[in-house]
């Protein structure tokens, strides 16, 4: 292997980091004052806090411990407790760097977040969302993806969870552990259906509807919720899904996790037939080890020349085990087992401004077309003059710079997005939509004078209706990636409503939105999200075929 350090490591991954680790945006919870609220829970009482009209509830555990001899096991199961529980701050998150204003990370990490209007007996849709942040890092706590203003404004229950990552998440241990660690590549995948399994059980004493469950997420979060809609254990627990930024297309064969898990025997020292000595290595000294080893992607290319996926990647994430992930979620098809759960599905238009933005990359800014030509080439070979021809042809007024940020979006997310929403259709069961993201933020990439547009990961802000004008006529204060425009409180309230109301019917729209049909294989309609949304058919078609021409889509 090829060791990297963590700070490589974290600039390479191409997923959403943003909501992780940015600075408290200006929706966080005000000084208004609060009430404290109380429910019954099946394994005890809660207290939680009643503010802005509501209830919130956090660090709710929803499954034991995954320490010491549960490690890469599922969870012990949850002890009740007796009196009333607080469930004021936040829980841990999983085993990870340290992450802005939350507990320290810590393996025992098994616990949810809930907003809603009131813990009565009315039957709100529930969003259950799986936090970006790839395979390795994240929360359910994270301040973008606060779920108030939803939960407010729309009527809806939020529910976030925190459940493991990284390498003890999805190392892969089936083939040398025996039956107790089955499935063991896939333990974070299953505490978010022991986090299901939760919603269906008390949901409805925060006023939610456990028939109702909507699962979504972004980046990673996507991935996550791909693989939840092809999973049969996730099957009873929800609805429909949403799948934004993150095309899990395709996870990691068991051949490549079982290389990995050999990998890291052989960094640590431990024969296969010690394996049970990973149960004593530190949590710290995992996380080391795990930053050596390459990412995994929320979309994984098929290399169509050898008809199989590429070997050069590694590391962690879900693993097509042929059990709890009994093949990968969209390939050679759409999963079965969820033929009549709708979907949404898309990207933003500018996804790749994030990337630059992280890994302070100002030299595609400069570019010409001969500069342009060189940097495609390493990836595209010899198809980069057919890319470079084909979208100046389709965008006759794009500089270099666009035409690189436009292929490198839709190569990181948009390809895959598509690929889903074709094989949704051809599977003729319940409706696919598919959106692209488009308000543009002003503001631009330091060191550069190009805006971020509508980069990776500025959709959470927008979908969490948390781009809203201020209370009590203080000035609003700039979002981080959103500008400073008044016009993305629109876009906000758009994007929100949009995916509330999915959540509520099956069927997204919106009132100052147009009808937004479903996905088929003749006009190809697409909504894209903006402070005016429109439905555009067959868009970046010119682009699109291209890419089917060389193999990658």
């Amino acid at each position: 292997m090829n060791p990297i350090n963590r700070r490589t490591f974290l600039s390479q991954l191409t997923l959403a980091t943003a909501a992780f680790s940015l600075p408290q945006y200006a929706f966080s919870a005000s000084s208004m004052p609060a009430d404290f609220v109380e429910v019954e829970i099946t394994h005890g009482k809660i207290r939680g806090l009643r503010s802005e009209g509501v209830n919130i509830f956090k660090g709710i555990p929803y499954a034991g411990s995954v320490s010491g001899d549960h490690r890469f096991r599922r969870p012990a199961p949850l002890q009740s407790w007796t009196g009333v529980r607080e469930a004021l701050q936040l829980g841990a998150p999983a085993i990870q760097p340290p992450r802005r204003n939350e507990p320290a990370p810590a393996e025992d990490c098994l616990f949810l977040n809930v907003w809603t209007p009131a813990n009565d007996n009315k039957k709100r849709p529930v969003m259950f969302y799986n936090h970006g942040g790839g395979f390795v890092i994240g929360s359910g706590g994270s301040a973008s993806q606060d779920g108030t203003n939803l939960a407010r404004n729309f009527d809806v229950v939020v529910v976030e969870t925190n459940h493991r990552l990284g390498l003890l998440g999805f190392l892969y241990l089936d083939e040398i552990a025996g039956a107790d660690y089955a499935g063991s590549g896939n333990m974070g995948l299953l505490d978010m259906v022991a986090g299901l399994k939760w919603v269906q059980e008390n949901i409805a004493q925060f006023g939610g509807d456990p028939n109702n469950v909507m699962i979504w997420g972004e980046s990673g979060g996507g991935a996550k919720t791909a693989c939840l809609y092809a999973m049969p254990a996730a099957a009873p627990y929800f609805n429909k899904a949403s799948i934004e930024s993150g095309p899990g297309v395709r996870m990691t064969p068991k051949e490549i996790a079982t290389e990995t898990t050999a990998m890291l025997l052989k960094e640590l020292n431990i024969a296969p037939k010690d394996w049970r000595k990973l149960l004593a290595v530190p949590a710290a000294d995992l996380l080391n080890m795990q930053s050596k080893l390459p990412f995994v992607p929320p979309f994984i290319e098929k290399n169509k020349s050898v008809g199989f996926m590429r070997r050069n990647y590694g590391g962690f994430g879900p693993v097509v085990d042929g059990k709890i992930l009994p093949h990968h979620p969209f390939d050679p098809a759409a999963p079965q087992i969820s033929r009549n759960k709708p979907l949404l599905v898309g990207w933003n238009e500018d996804e790749y401004t994030f990337f630059a933005w992280e890994r302070k990359d100002t030299e595609f800014a400069t570019l010409d077309f001969a500069g342009l030509q060189q940097k495609l080439e390493p990836q595209y070979g010899p198809h980069t003059k057919k890319i470079i021809d084909t979208y100046r042809k389709a965008r006759p007024n794009a500089t270099a710079a666009n035409i690189f940020i436009a292929v490198s979006s839709i190569t990181m997310m948009g390809l895959g997005s598509v690929e889903i929403a074709e094989k949704k259709v051809k599977q003729q069961g319940a409706p696919v939509y598919l959106y692209n993201f488009g308000y543009k933020s002003e503001k631009k990439i330091p060191g550069t004078d190009y805006p971020m547009g509508t980069p990776h990961a500025m959709d959470i802000s927008f979908k969490f209706n948390n781009e809203i004008p201020p209370r009590g006529g203080s000035a609003p204060k700039e979002s981080f990636f959103g500008g400073n425009k008044p016009e993305r409180f629109v876009a906000s309230r758009n994007f929100a409503e949009l995916w509330t109301t999915f959540a509520r019917t099956g069927k997204p729209a919106a009132k100052n939105a147009p009808a937004w049909p479903a996905y088929n294989l003749q006009n190809r309609p697409t909504m894209r999200i903006d402070t005016k949304c429109e439905v555009i058919n067959n868009r970046f078609s010119q682009e699109l075929a291209m890419w089917r021409s060389i193999g990658k889509l």
